[in-house]
């Protein structure tokens, strides 16, 4: 008799169920059209799609690491020292930034690990890499004539200015446009005019006016893009402009529209700055023309700088025009442009465990690099990767 007490105590107690109680089946019929919500939807039965394999799902990963190292290496012997950025813009410029970066680093990590490339670190920290005697039989071996620079690279200092001018050239070229350093442009000026011919000086011969006179100099750029409708010219500013850079920094504004020793007219002269304290000074020389600039009397080839929006500035020419019934008149049309911006100095500094801080802003997937683009400019394509091509070239 206790127990048949006990057993009806223990069944009238439905809060000491086992909670799996919620799993029995429902009635026949109910299961079938009852809504599944999404808290009760499982993740492991969703369809997650692969990520896509890239160039990987036509050529094999080996013969894929041979094309990376083969625009690598390259890259260090037409330029003599390069950084990771530079490895990223050349080969993986149609990536987002971390995915570009981290492509890059895990190339350049194989071929200083092979002895391809050798690792420095520059007085100001930078890690650099030149090329050394394997990595030139490498390419040699691949039909391209190449040198070691280990020796040349170790040397140096402090490079920055020359590693920016060739990060733009890059830049450009993986916009599609032709481009060159100073260094190589040079040597074009030298080929296509001759030994003893004035053009190999300089790209353009301007005036500049100073306190104590005037003067003709020649000017080059730090870098040079040749575009559909005239040349680009870039400047790498990393300190503050004194009086006779400010005074060429005017006569090269004012030379837009010019006709340049490649042949083509200078349409733009993008200058950018490594702080915002030289951007400021920049800022201020060209507002000064352009105060100047607007008290030219009215004549035939006057040309007047015009402040704009988002830190452009509009060269305005005035030319003569001849109407249908032979009178003349004068009339102005934009020659050219010139911008200003900040050089991307944060770019190399990005960590891609994010503990530095630092954005990954300013990559090709916005418009910043070569230049910022304003109307009525082109918007700028998408870079295209030069890996496609090698891998057409050999057929993969």
């Amino acid at each position: 008799m206790p127990q048949e007490h006990r057993m009806p105590r223990r069944a009238s107690q439905p809060h000491k169920r086992p909670t799996t109680a919620v799993h029995e089946p429902a009635p026949s019929g109910a299961a079938s059209h009852a809504p599944v919500t999404p808290e009760e939807a499982s993740p492991r039965h969703t369809r997650v799609r692969p990520p896509s394999r890239g160039l990987t799902s036509t050529v094999h990963s080996s013969a894929l690491q041979e094309y990376i190292r083969a625009v690598a290496l390259r890259l260090a012997n037409r330029f003599r020292v390069i950084r990771t950025i530079d490895v990223a813009v050349g080969c993986f410029a149609e990536r987002p930034f971390k995915a570009a970066l981290t492509a890059a680093q895990r190339a350049m990590r194989g071929m200083v690990k092979d002895d391809l490339l050798r690792r420095y670190r520059t007085d100001r920290f930078q890690t650099v890499y030149g090329l050394t005697g394997k990595g030139a039989d490498w390419l040699a071996n691949r039909g391209v004539d190449a040198s070691s620079s280990v020796r040349r690279v170790s040397d140096m200092s402090n490079p920055e200015h020359r590693l920016w001018a060739q990060f733009l050239t890059l830049c450009c070229e993986a916009r599609g446009l032709r481009a060159h350093t100073e260094q190589e442009l040079m040597v074009l000026l030298a080929k296509n005019g001759g030994v003893n011919d004035d053009t190999s000086h300089g790209l353009l011969n301007v005036l500049v006016t100073m306190n104590r006179g005037s003067r003709r100099i020649e000017l080059r750029p730090d870098a040079v893009a040749i575009e559909s409708d005239g040349v680009t010219w870039l400047e790498v500013d990393r300190s503050a402009r004194g009086a006779d850079r400010a005074a060429s920094l005017k006569a090269l504004a004012l030379s837009a529209g010019r006709t340049t020793r490649l042949g083509v007219p200078l349409r733009r002269v993008v200058v950018l700055t490594r702080s915002p304290r030289i951007e400021n000074r920049v800022r201020a020389t060209l507002d000064a023309l352009a105060q100047e600039s607007a008290a030219f009397s009215l004549s035939e080839g006057r040309r007047i700088l015009v402040p704009g929006l988002g830190g452009a500035y509009t060269v305005i020419r005035t030319r003569e025009e001849v109407m249908s019934d032979g009178r003349t008149r004068l009339v102005d049309e934009t020659a050219g442009y010139v911008l200003v911006q900040a050089l991307p100095v944060w770019l190399p500094k990005v960590r891609l465990d994010g503990r530095d801080g630092h954005a990954c802003d300013g990559w090709f997937d916005v418009n910043y690099l070569p230049y910022q683009r304003i109307p009525p400019m082109e918007p700028w394509r998408a870079p295209g990767s030069p890996l496609h091509s090698l891998v057409t070239q050999k057929g993969a």
